[in-house]
């Protein structure tokens, strides 16, 4: 079932290709159906004139024998099929065999050919076959090649919606998980002790899972009376390997401060990317590098406000690259405080003052 699920995820990440591969298929497997089974080429009704040249021979010898019989012009060029022959090709056939041969056939053909140059073919209309008969093939055979089409397209559509289906069960059933594919802004859900800090201005969590390539959620800090105080979010910071989903071996936790000048970042690392120093020295420019594992707790501040970061699950991928390289889910904890004293200092806010003493 598994190698059945990998090539539906397979077929479903590379959906045009698999399409453009499988229409040609189909399309090759209906042309040859339709050319070699149902509608098969088949000669009929050929003329003399069409023979192959040894039973054209031997055919325009017994005619010319009828002929010399029975004197019968009109039954001979029946039996020719005078008018579908070429100017005087028929003639001109005749005499060249007259040539070939001798003896009595000789002359026979000759009579005929003779005959047939004097008396010059009438006009003979072609009776034209019902409009039913003659189009009734083609009828049928349209309509078998439309349903055949139909058919390949119904196979396609079932074969597009299973895979949407299955892909969509999963995203459901990842989706009932606590956090899992979004974020959101949570409460806690125990009793928890902030010690002097208090309780946090906002709380939020957000999970990574693999295979989310757009991950970059970010959330707004607020005061209570709905001021604007700075962003938190996390973001993709570094990948591996190649092809599709992408492979995340570390992410960005990032602060930003409306009054601060700088976004203060720290890097969560996976195992395999902290403990290879190219990677670890690649990154370490983007911040603080840690190691992602769960219960790991980040702090970052600003002028204005403090973030704690918690790694509440963390769950390594398998595959072709190096063990515990890059992250099958990532579940994050986000706790943002104004830090003490900024509260009175923002706009709008009054704070208790002594007295201005009075100007002179």
């Amino acid at each position: 079932m598994d190698v059945i699920w990998q090539l539906l995820q397979f077929v479903q990440q590379r959906i045009a290709v698999a399409a453009l591969v499988g229409g040609a298929i189909l399309g090759l497997l209906l042309g040859l159906a339709i050319g070699w089974w149902w509608f098969p080429v088949e000669w009929s009704n050929a003329t003399p004139s069409h023979l192959r040249d040894d039973f054209q021979n031997n055919y325009l010898v017994g005619v010319a024998e009828y002929y010399a019989d029975t004197n019968d012009l009109e039954g001979a060029r029946a039996k020719l099929g005078a008018e579908f022959w070429e100017g005087n090709v028929l003639p001109e056939t005749l005499q060249s065999m007259a040539d070939d041969l001798g003896g009595d056939r000789a002359i026979q053909l000759r009579d005929l050919a003779q005959a047939l140059e004097t008396t010059p073919a009438e006009a003979t209309p072609v009776e034209a076959a019902p409009a039913e008969d003659a189009g009734g093939g083609w009828q049928r055979s349209l309509s078998l090649v439309c349903g055949a089409g139909l058919l390949v397209v119904a196979l396609v559509g079932a074969v597009l919606f299973i895979i949407n289906r299955s892909q969509g069960t999963r995203a459901e059933s990842r989706a009932e998980e606590p956090g899992a594919g979004y974020a959101r802004e949570v409460a806690p859900s125990r009793e928890v002790d902030w010690g002097i800090e208090g309780p946090p201005l906002a709380q939020f969590v957000t999970t990574y899972t693999l295979g989310d390539d757009h991950y970059d959620p970010s959330f707004s800090i607020e005061m209570d009376n709905s001021e604007f105080m700075g962003e938190c979010g996390v973001g993709v910071s570094e990948t591996i390997g190649v092809g599709a989903p992408n492979k995340v071996t570390a992410c960005e936790v990032w602060l930003f401060d409306k009054n601060d000048i700088r976004t203060v970042t720290m890097v969560l690392m996976s195992e395999y990317a902290f403990h290879d120093e190219a990677l670890h020295t690649k990154l370490a420019p983007k911040g603080e590098p840690v190691l992602a594992k769960m219960g790991e707790e980040l702090v970052l501040e600003t002028k204005s406000l403090r973030v704690q970061a918690r790694v509440v699950d963390v769950t390594y991928g398998a595959g072709n690259l190096p063990p515990n390289s890059f992250f099958e889910k990532l579940t994050i904890e986000l706790v943002a405080w104004v830090r003490p004293g900024q509260e009175a200092a923002q706009p709008g806010v009054e704070a208790d003052f002594p007295p201005a003493p009075p100007t002179l």
